[in-house]
Parts: structure tokens; sequence; C-alpha cells
């Protein structure tokens, strides 16, 4: 189990990137919503949903593999909370690249309360800051596409 959780807490590998891993992370998200953003609407929430307590599950397996709270290794909180800040905001390629952009400034910068959301226990403190984060994103993504639309 401990190899299932550390391949799924890598998001496949792309957490052994030596250079930014979290942005590899960030990457997988963004292929993973582009190719799921023609799926109905209630197919791609589950979808996410299913991602983010398996990606908690692996989460707590990996970190505790790695010895450490919060390996650089474990991007699935990356994949997750890109995926969640572009999730039904019918982005496309374009889109996402700013989503990609802006996910990953805030993952950076954790504003409030996402870095006091990283004290949580094993895997939930690694998934709920980049989550936190990720709805930020997906609000600031939903004002920008109704902006740029010109759709109230």
């Amino acid at each position: 189990m401990t190899r299932l959780a550390v391949l799924l807490a890598t998001a496949g590998g792309a957490g052994y990137v030596p250079v930014a891993p979290g942005t590899a992370g960030s990457a997988v998200g963004v292929v993973a919503y582009l190719l799921t953003a023609h799926w109905p609407t209630v197919s791609q929430v589950l979808l996410v949903a299913l991602v983010t307590i398996a990606g908690t599950w692996a989460a707590t397996s990996a970190a505790e593999h790695f010895g450490r709270h919060d390996p650089g290794q474990v991007v699935i909180d990356e994949v997750a909370g890109q995926w969640v800040t572009l999730l039904l905001t019918g982005a496309g390629p374009v889109g996402a690249f700013a989503g990609f952009c802006l996910f990953r400034v805030l993952d950076v910068t954790k504003p409030w309360p996402a870095r006091r959301l990283e004290g949580l226990p094993a895997g939930l403190g690694i998934m709920a800051d980049d989550l936190m984060v990720a709805l930020y994103g997906n609000i600031l993504m939903q004002i920008g596409v109704r902006l740029l639309s010109g759709t109230p």
C-alpha cells in the first residue's frame, strides 16, 4: 500500500522533478482539468473529490514514508488545488494557463487562513492549505471569466 500511496502522492512521479516539484504537480492538475473539462459537472466534481480524499490518505502515508511532515515530493495537493482553481470555470488552454499562474502565486504566498491550515495533522494539513488557496483562485477565476465574457 505504501507504493500506491507514494505513487499517488507524487502524482505518478511528478514530485521527483528536481526543480520546483510543486509547479510540476500543478501542471499535472492543469492537464487533468483540460482532459475532463468537457465532462458533466457532477462527474468533474466527484472526480476532484475522489482525488482529494485519496490524496489526503496518500499524503499521510507518503509523509510517513519520507519521514517529514510535508515532503517536497508530495504534490497531490498541488494537483487537487490546481484542479479546484480551474473547476467549473470553462477555461480553455489560455485561461488554464492564467489559472496555473494564479494558483502558483497563491500557493507560494498562502494568504490567510491557508498557512494556518498547514498545521492540521498529516495529509489533512498537506492538502488543506492548497485547497484553501484553490478556493480563492477559483473565485478569482470565476470573476475574471465573467469580466472578460461580459457576463454579469
